[in-house]
């Protein structure tokens, strides 16, 4: 815990601060040749210099906002005295002048994964039965209760079964555009590089989303049964005879994933997705930028990472537009932001909705500032790609997943994109998982490590509380990353707790 008072300016040009201390620091406190003017949390800002009303407010070296009143030298700066700055013109960005020079490759490390037949690997051995319709998801839910109990047992290389539920399949409206992006999200999930192209599928009969719309390569002829249960097939007399339909079709699929064993694989065969929730003004000092450093070494051994949050990045496109690997990928990342720009304004909001009470809390006091720590996350390599909301990642590299900022949502998105690893930062603390892959949990402060100890992989704010590097933090979450990606159990995964699927539909409900 930092004893002695201590402010973090990010940026030379900075006139704000953050406090780094836990609990505060209060009014009268003297540090760096100020003396606090108020009580200041920890994480929140103060100003560095006297501000006149209408004064730029500087954070990250960036223009967060405009001072709202006049505000002396050891002020709380906050989310009521900052008036929040209009967003960058999207159609006024300069192109990246020349290709970008490739990173140096980073070689000798491995992890111990499960060789799909399509190439693609798994850090997880599961079965997953997904469901075309939500009306099925109580039986789903029954059979996955019995075959973890009464089955998986048996198959000891097995590490779960997994049902892949939803709220989609009928109620909406199939054929209109947005319907696009959910249809081929779920379609995605399905082939998730952990569940080693084996994933069952549970239709009732009569919904709209019919199986061979969700998969139009599924086979309906002789062995259909292997991997669909369709309810209302005649075959069905009473619940137990649906049940044991599933449990017959799993029992086939367990055979074939307890024959896979783990092998060695280079981390070119890892994509690990990256998002932060429940953040707060030290995610972009300690948790984001170290994840950053972790990301570049990623890139740099070949693999791929998925950086995403369409809001939480908006402020910040001129950067990421500098960093596209070349003038079509800059224009990707362009047109996604236009489309989610247009998205919110067709519901009366912006970006300015994205902030909680919790980020404010914890000294974000409006979305520039908070995408400014987001960004931190993706490191320094070259954006190579942009994959679109639902569809599949084709390239490797640092690629930009565009999804809504929701957790949930977010880390449902980078599924479908492939993901077989998932890193989540916090700094006010939540307990996401996720049951399809293993999520690494990084925490910006100390404070929050010990008290959730039994929830956190990894303690970033040892940034601040033990004056670890960048590249030293960064560093221990690589090796964590491979780690777990061979195996080892994730403080969620032992806890067996996962938060539900939650599709991005921005098709019209009927």
């Amino acid at each position: 815990m930092a004893r002695t008072p201590r402010l973090i300016r990010m940026h030379a040009s900075d006139n704000v601060a953050v406090v780094a201390n836990d609990g505060g620091l209060p009014a009268g406190t003297e540090v760096d040749g100020l003396t606090l003017i108020d009580d200041v949390p920890q994480a929140h800002k103060v100003a560095l210099t006297d501000l006149k009303m209408g004064d730029s407010v500087v954070r990250y070296g960036v223009l967060i906002g405009h001072a709202e009143q006049a505000l002396s030298a050891g002020a709380w700066v906050n989310e009521t005295n900052l008036a929040m700055p209009a967003p960058p013109d999207l159609s006024d960005l300069t192109m990246p002048a020349k290709m970008l020079a490739n990173p140096k490759p980073l070689d000798g490390y491995t992890f111990e994964g499960f060789r799909n037949r399509d190439g693609s690997v798994g850090t997880r051995n599961i079965l997953a039965i997904t469901n075309t319709v939500q009306c099925v998801s109580g039986v789903v839910e029954h059979a996955v209760d019995r075959i973890r109990r009464e089955m998986l047992p048996k198959f000891p290389n097995v590490d779960d079964v997994v049902a892949l539920d939803h709220t989609y399949g009928c109620g909406v409206a199939i054929d209109a555009p947005g319907a696009a992006v959910p249809i081929r999200t779920l379609h995605n999930i399905a082939r998730n590089p952990n569940f080693a192209g084996s994933t069952m599928v549970v239709s009732l009969g009569c919904e709209k989303l019919q199986p061979t719309r969700l998969f139009p390569e599924l086979t309906l002829g002789p062995g259909a049964e292997d991997s669909l249960v369709t309810l209302q097939d005649e075959t069905h007399v009473g619940f137990e005879a649906m049940i044991a339909s599933i449990l017959r079709s799993a029992e086939t699929h367990l055979f074939a994933l307890n024959s896979r064993v783990r092998e060695t694989c280079p981390v070119s065969d890892l994509i690990v997705g990256m998002q932060c929730g429940g953040s707060d003004a030290l995610s972009g000092v300690t948790a984001n930028p170290a994840l950053g450093v972790a990301a570049d070494l990623i890139v740099r051994a070949g693999g791929t990472v998925l950086f995403s949050e369409v809001t939480e990045v908006r402020d910040g496109i001129d950067q990421l537009v500098s960093r596209a690997a070349d003038e079509k990928v800059a224009n990707e990342l362009i047109r996604e932001m236009i489309w989610y720009d247009d998205y919110l304004a067709a519901g009366g909001s912006d970006r300015s909705a994205n902030t909680t009470p919790g980020n404010k809390k914890g000294g974000l006091s409006n979305i520039v500032e908070k995408a400014m720590g987001s960004i931190s996350k993706s490191g320094s390599m070259p954006i190579s790609g942009v994959v679109p909301a639902g569809e599949r990642a084709t390239r490797k590299g640092l690629l930009f997943a565009a999804t809504p900022a929701s957790d949930f949502i977010c880390g449902t998105l980078q599924l479908a994109a492939g993901m077989n690893l998932h890193v989540f930062t916090t700094g006010r603390g939540t307990p996401y998982g996720l049951a399809e892959v293993p999520v690494v949990k990084l925490v910006t402060r100390s404070d929050l490590a010990r008290r959730w100890h039994d929830l956190v992989d990894v303690d970033a704010g040892r940034i601040i509380s033990e004056n670890m590097t960048l590249e030293a933090m960064g560093l221990e979450i690589f090796e964590t990353i491979l780690a777990v990606a061979s195996g080892r159990k994730t403080c969620a995964e032992r806890l067996g707790i996962s938060n539900q699927l939650a599709l991005f539909n921005p098709g019209p409900v009927t």
